[in-house]
């Protein structure tokens, strides 16, 4: 069965032990923890710390398996999302040395997925990236096969704000470049963490992908999105996505969650699926955040029990 989680990314304010506690009162099955180093967070959802990995040992381990078993949550897979291709080449090394980290604790812990972001140099193009692509990201991959552990790439092009412009901070943000990734690192350690949602936005089929891609899917976002028609008729696909869409609580934007849900059984995939809050309507305090989860669990029990 396909198991139902979150992200912890929203509850940034709680510890550990409350999440889990959050997740075991309202039936989510897994739970997919932000592992940021600790310090200012770079954008929104960022520079969330449920696992430290530069101070895990042994100890906590046990403590962190005592807890997910004694409440029955697993861990769907670590987070941490930077840049790897940032043309900063400090900032470059400091993201994949802490990437590999990630992926050493999701060994330690049993954790089968690191997910992540491939990274960019919005300013430089395509086949630019790809070759930094190509030197910085074999290493990674080698390492997480050598832990035993799935590294697993986010589609969202983190293409948002002026700063992001032109073309993003991610590379891995459509079929074309998915092929090329996996052509270039075809290790069975390197696959998709994949969200309808930024498909959504970018007027593309969020269906097909999960067929082709269908032996790279390894975890899954639940988001949705909002194209709002009258913003994009009047500002264009150029704007800055934000100008025209909005990220949305599943149910409440134009993802079809049914065919979405039984196309992945269609295609034989059986892992997690966690629930990511980004929408700005369930952000005005707590209790907001917290209906959130809930409502998103009670309208995707409708495909997952």
């Amino acid at each position: 069965m396909i198991s139902i989680g979150f992200v912890s990314a929203i509850l940034g304010d709680r510890t550990l032990e409350e999440v889990i506690d959050i997740a075991a009162k309202h039936r989510f099955g897994c739970v997919e923890l932000m592992c940021w180093p600790l310090g200012k967070a770079e954008r929104r959802y960022a520079g969330v710390t449920h696992v430290d990995v530069d101070t895990l040992k042994p100890a906590r381990v046990k403590e962190i398996r005592k807890l997910t078993t004694s409440k029955g949550v697993s861990i769907s897979g670590l987070g941490y999302y930077p840049n790897t291709l940032d043309e900063d080449t400090e900032k470059r090394e400091f993201y994949v040395a802490h990437i590999e980290k990630v992926i050493d604790a999701a060994a330690m812990l049993g954790v089968p997925v690191v997910n992540t972001f491939i990274g960019r140099i919005p300013s430089k193009d395509l086949d630019y990236n790809f070759r930094l692509f190509e030197k910085v990201w074999p290493p990674i991959i080698r390492h997480a096969e050598s832990k035993g552990v799935k590294v697993a790439i986010e589609n969202c092009p983190m293409y948002f704000t002026g700063d992001e412009w032109p073309a993003g901070k991610n590379l891995a943000y459509c079929p074309a470049v998915f092929r090329r990734m996996f052509a270039s690192i075809p290790s069975k350690n390197f696959g998709l963490n994949f969200d309808p949602s930024h498909f959504v936005w970018q007027q593309m089929d969020y269906l097909k992908p999960l067929k082709e891609f269908r032996d790279r899917l390894f975890h899954i976002h639940i988001k949705d999105a909002k194209v709002e028609r009258e913003r994009l008729d009047d500002v264009g696909i150029l704007a800055t996505p934000l100008q025209y869409h909005s990220p949305r609580l599943p149910g409440m934007g134009d993802v079809d969650w049914g065919r979405f849900i039984s196309t992945l059984y269609e295609v034989g995939y059986r892992g997690p699926a966690c629930v990511e809050v980004e929408d700005r309507n369930y952000e005005s305090g707590p209790d907001d955040v917290l209906a959130a989860l809930v409502q998103s669990r009670a309208y995707m029990s409708q495909f997952i029990p």
